[in-house]
């Protein structure tokens, strides 16, 4: 089985790489969309995990050209900002599958293998208005460039508040 990685962050890349071979995977990694595309074409894999997150670029646009591509590849989709509204999205584009990071081995192995499975989003339960923040907050800080007064000034809060909540652990579901 072929499996391509198409993932902009090196270090999770290997890692995924590293897991996925472990169970009997050939794996290639593309780091940007245009790496990943090429890839695609050239090696023709039957699984890809893609993350949704490339760069400056939204993984959700190559779901379209790589199943056009690809029409019989199993696409799961990986999200460090999972929701609801993103899990649709994905799916009705074409992906199999939706993922929120960090996703054990055994949810990327189920989510890659079980074509029985009809298109889930249980990984992306509903999550409370405490962990919505949270997932927010941490998106408009990563589009901000981690600046904190940037960031609450685009949130319409206090930087102090901001950095109070900042300082706390991440709420669980």
């Amino acid at each position: 089985m072929k499996l391509l990685i198409i993932e902009d962050d090196l270090a999770f890349a290997n890692t995924l790489c590293r897991r996925m071979a472990h169970h009997q995977f050939e794996v290639k990694h593309g780091a940007t969309p245009t790496d990943g595309l090429l890839i695609a074409r050239q090696w023709q894999p039957s699984h890809i995990l893609l993350d949704m997150k490339l760069e400056q670029e939204n993984g959700l646009t190559l779901i379209k050209p790589l199943r056009s591509l690809l029409p019989e590849a199993r696409i799961v989709l990986l999200t460090g900002f999972a929701s609801i509204a993103t899990a649709v999205e994905a799916i009705k584009l074409g992906a199999d599958h939706y993922l929120a990071k960090p996703a054990t081995s055994q949810s990327l192995l189920q989510a890659l293998l079980d074509k029985t499975q009809a298109p889930a989003i249980e990984e992306t339960e509903v999550m409370s208005p405490e962990r919505l923040e949270w997932e927010h907050i941490q998106q408009a800080l990563q589009a901000n460039g981690g600046n904190v007064s940037a960031t609450a000034r685009a949130l319409g809060m206090h930087r102090r508040t901001l950095q109070r909540k900042l300082q706390k652990k991440p709420v669980s579901s």
